[in-house]
């Protein structure tokens, strides 16, 4: 949370602003203060962080929505008691696709969980290279985001504590995220140092340039700062425009299970934009609005490293367990 916010309800002053901009409020008629309600409902929200923006009293309402998760789980003895979520726990809590077979090298990419899922000739072709040109390893793990918003905080801990043992172990001293989830979380959470793909991919000289005018779907957590469309700059060469107007991809917060006619909107606002291509940074953003019918969703890396490759989410869970073996 940052140190502006607070997570005090009763500053609302009941103003609507975050009712207004965001469509989970809005279907069930609340505001950031009705804590009582948003309590039964705290796994429908898409934890963007849109209401914390909006804010005028700086109420931190993706924290406070998170907080209930956390309070729920606790008072649970750490379980999720909200259905729906089973087989997510059981792949995330222990990662069972982890692989750090080629990590003990100073400089390791991590592709996250859905980047190799959704792009999986993109994948190789990235780490082949990386490893060829500059020697970096890879490591195949998912960076616990899930588990954190479902509010299973010892879950969390246990899963950073892991990570930091075997980053140790492998002698790894930089991490190359190439998704924005993955650094947003794990930067302020791990003592080894964070740079995103654009970034190394930049110091390296290697991609293209990308030369069309092009329409950025944003992911939550780069909606404010956009720090990471600064550094895919050098490979984007005409007008850029960013997309404001679709409030999530439908993902966020683990909430598509409770919520997917919301999660579907989101598609269909994008749909009705009717624009050539939508580009996005995020293999989660990408697999998500593909698999809701925009089928014009191209993923940045995949342009700049020229293979083209559309998400499959056809083979999506087939291609994450094969990160296990590789």
């Amino acid at each position: 949370m940052e140190k502006n916010r607070t997570l005090d309800t009763r500053k609302c002053i009941h103003c609507k602003a975050c009712t207004d901009h965001c469509s989970f409020l809005k279907k069930y008629g609340l505001d950031i203060s009705d804590t009582g309600r948003l309590r039964e409902l705290a796994y429908h929200c898409f934890l963007c962080g849109e209401c914390s923006e909006i804010c005028p009293q700086k109420i931190d309402g993706r924290g406070v929505i998170l907080g209930l998760r956390q309070k729920q789980v606790r008072n649970a003895g750490g379980k999720v008691e909200e259905p729906g979520y089973g087989m997510l726990i059981k792949e995330k809590k222990n990662y069972i696709f982890r692989n750090y077979r080629h990590a003990k090298r100073k400089s390791v990419l991590f592709p996250g969980c859905n980047f190799p899922s959704y792009y999986p000739a993109t994948t190789r072709k990235l780490v082949e290279f990386l490893e060829r040109e500059a020697g970096i390893g890879v490591a195949y793990d998912c960076c616990g985001k899930p588990i954190a918003e479902l509010g299973m905080e010892r879950a969390e801990e246990e899963i950073i504590k892991e990570l930091e043992k075997l980053l140790q172990e492998n002698g790894v001293e930089e991490l190359i995220m190439v998704c924005p989830n993955c650094y947003d979380f794990l930067k302020p959470r791990i003592s080894v140092p964070v740079v995103s793909i654009y970034e190394k991919l930049s110091e390296l000289g290697i991609g293209e340039k990308i030369e069309e005018e092009i329409q950025i779907f944003l992911p939550c957590p780069d909606r404010r700062e956009q720090k990471w469309v600064e550094w895919m700059k050098p490979f984007l060469g005409r007008k850029t425009e960013v997309i404001s107007d679709v409030q999530c991809c439908g993902l966020g917060g683990c909430a598509r299970a409770k919520e997917p006619e919301l999660a579907e909107g989101f598609a269909q606002t994008l749909r009705e934009r009717e624009c050539q291509n939508i580009y996005t940074y995020c293999g989660s953003c990408a697999g998500n609005l593909s698999r809701n019918g925009c089928g014009n969703v191209k993923h940045i890396l995949t342009e700049i490293l020229e293979t083209k490759e559309k998400p499959d989410t056809a083979k999506s869970m087939a291609n994450r367990m094969k990160t296990k073996f590789i």
